[in-house]
């Protein structure tokens, strides 16, 4: 029997695997109250096959959220906890001796995974950051001369302290272009942290994700299905000349010192097209480009001292930006 099609265009696997991604909100809601805009974010980091950056202040549940992630999904997951004395081989692994054989053998690191958290990447050194430089964008890690494939999916889910406060290193540009999205995780609202402290009375367990609920609702093969749907949304050449013209302003804008780079601008365009086959449609318009241009550009342009002493932030040019580019009809 021919696979029927829904109205959005996609096959009936398709249908199931965005009804899978989207049961994971529900998953993830059993353990961190009130953020759904970072579980979008995440699962349109995994239809894309990129990478996401937490951005919050301590205590926020940034790790709880990729914990609660990784637990909603049939994926292997591990930790790397990111401090000063953190070296590059503890992250990508190394060449061991062994002694019965007397030959040197590779030892994977935490990095052979599907789910990569680093938690906390910016306490320690650029030297290790740069450790997952090539993992990231290659997708493979390469010891004494040779390259050794990564699992897949493959995803980093990064968290990190605001950069003015103590003991964090600032990552260099060249990581920080190659995460997908940035997303800002941010302090609870009044209900929600009222709803916070009402689970924690009632006997919740953040370190027991498994006695809260939280159950695979989703998986590789999942995964393989949407992304294929994702690949077939259509884009136009409006829809393209959008985005470029919005990367392209922020090159010009006199607060920044640096504007998103044509990497910046594949990232929002395939950012956006993941976000409209999440919302039921095969085809990206103006407002999908505009819902996930902060999370896409925030991180890739930078600030000039004199701006920022004025209290200008990334977020307000990119906002200016979006509000001056025209819109395509």
């Amino acid at each position: 029997m021919a696979p029927t099609t829904d109205s959005a265009g996609n096959t009936e696997d398709a249908a199931a695997a965005r009804a899978s991604l989207e049961t994971l909100r529900t998953e993830i809601a059993k353990a961190v109250v009130g953020q759904d805009p970072a579980v979008t974010g995440l699962v349109v980091a995994l239809l894309c096959r990129g990478h996401v950056l937490l951005e919050g202040v301590p205590g926020v549940a940034k790790t709880l959220l990729v914990r609660a992630l990784a637990s909603a999904l049939e994926l292997d997951t591990k930790r790397v906890q990111f401090t000063p004395d953190l070296m590059p081989s503890d992250v990508t692994g190394s060449l061991v001796y062994d002694t019965r054989t007397a030959e040197f053998s590779f030892q994977p690191g935490p990095v052979f995974t599907n789910l990569l958290l680093a938690d906390e990447i910016n306490r320690t050194p650029p030297k290790t950051q740069s450790s997952l430089l090539e993992a990231m964008e290659e997708r493979q890690v390469t010891v004494d001369g040779t390259p050794r494939p990564l699992p897949e999916p493959f995803l980093v889910a990064a968290t990190q302290n605001p950069v003015e406060y103590e003991g964090t290193y600032p990552l260099p540009e060249a990581q920080l272009d190659r995460f997908l999205l940035k997303l800002t995780i941010p302090l609870p609202s009044r209900e929600d942290e009222i709803d916070v402290l009402t689970r924690h009375a009632s006997g919740f367990d953040p370190r027991d994700l498994r006695a809260a609920g939280v159950r695979p609702v989703a998986g590789p093969a999942d995964l393989e299905a949407a992304r294929a749907a994702v690949a077939e949304t259509t884009v136009s050449a409006e829809i393209t000349a959008y985005v470029v013209d919005i990367c392209r302003a922020t090159r010009q804008s006199p607060s920044l010192t640096l504007g998103v780079s044509p990497r910046g601008a594949t990232a929002l365009l395939a950012a956006a097209r993941a976000w409209a086959w999440l919302t039921g449609r095969d085809y990206v318009t103006p407002d999908d480009v505009k819902a996930l241009a902060l999370p896409a550009l925030r991180h890739r342009v930078q600030l000039r001292p004199e701006a920022e002493m004025e209290g200008v932030t990334a977020d307000s040019v990119i906002n200016s930006v979006l509000a001056q580019v025209p819109v395509p009809r």
